[in-house]
């Protein structure tokens, strides 16, 4: 993987939870809403902090661990906006194209994981 690579699923990340965060300050807040938007903040922004940390990990070991990471925060992000999408049914379209970025994230997370498995 080259250092542009690298910089652009950085920048990926990043532009990805700064979405969910402008996202989430669309939603209602309501008994339901409230803790789901929580949620969905803290999976979404997670991904690009936990990419940043693998990218300088210290070890091969470190590197697989926080991508491992980053894979599980994309899945769990997708489930949040499924739940928000079914919470406010208004939202739905914008949540399904985060649902869709956030899972080519999983992909892409998914694919490195594999890639470094091959290599050990």
């Amino acid at each position: 993987m080259t250092n542009d690579q690298k910089y652009d699923l950085e920048e990926r990340t990043a532009e990805f939870g700064g979405n969910i965060v402008k996202f989430s300050k669309e939603i209602p807040q309501n008994p339901v809403t409230k803790p789901l938007i929580s949620q969905l903040v803290r999976s979404g922004t997670s991904i690009g902090a936990n990419y940043c940390e693998a990218d300088d990990a210290e070890s091969r070991k470190d590197f697989k661990h926080k991508i491992g990471i980053c894979k599980k925060e994309s899945r769990e992000t997708k489930h949040w906006l499924r739940m928000i999408a079914g919470a406010v049914p208004n939202l739905k379209e914008k949540a399904r194209k985060l649902w869709n970025e956030a899972k080519e994230l999983n992909l892409i997370f998914n694919a490195i994981i594999h890639s470094t498995k091959k290599k050990d």
